[in-house]
């Protein structure tokens, strides 16, 4: 089986975000910190706590992210989180929990093919796209 996994990077705040998609998506969340290597004294006391890996999976999706990042980081609207179900409730919910403290780009609304569509950027910055075919 092959599968895009999306991928997120944060600035110290990877915990933080992940634990809140938990609570929008539900799901189960492994957390990897660099007090949890090996190497943990080979870090500044200060980015101990930064997360090497994050996963959370729930139902058929997988999102991952960590706070490892060599260079400034950019955010920008060229990715985006795209939640795909048959569930108009399951896409209305993600919708409404995802939004909290971020910004409607699109609300949630039906398409001239009787699809549900909507788009938001989150409180992190990430933009996440919801579809729903019925």
């Amino acid at each position: 089986m092959n599968q895009i996994i999306t991928y997120l990077t944060f600035n110290g705040n990877c915990r933080e975000a992940m634990e809140f998609y938990k609570e929008c998506l539900g799901g189960e969340l492994n957390i990897q910190t660099l007090e949890d290597t090996p190497n943990e004294t080979q870090f500044p006391p200060n980015i101990r706590k930064y997360v090497v890996q994050a996963a959370l999976k729930a139902d058929n999706m997988l999102l991952m992210g960590t706070d490892m990042i060599n260079e400034k980081l950019i955010k920008g609207n060229s990715i985006s989180i795209l939640v795909d179900s048959t569930d108009e409730g399951r896409i209305q919910k993600y919708y409404n929990n995802l939004k909290e403290g971020g910004t409607s780009i699109y609300p949630l609304d039906k398409t001239f093919l009787g699809h549900l569509f909507g788009g938001l950027i989150d409180k992190y910055g990430h933009q996440w796209l919801f579809h729903c075919k019925r």
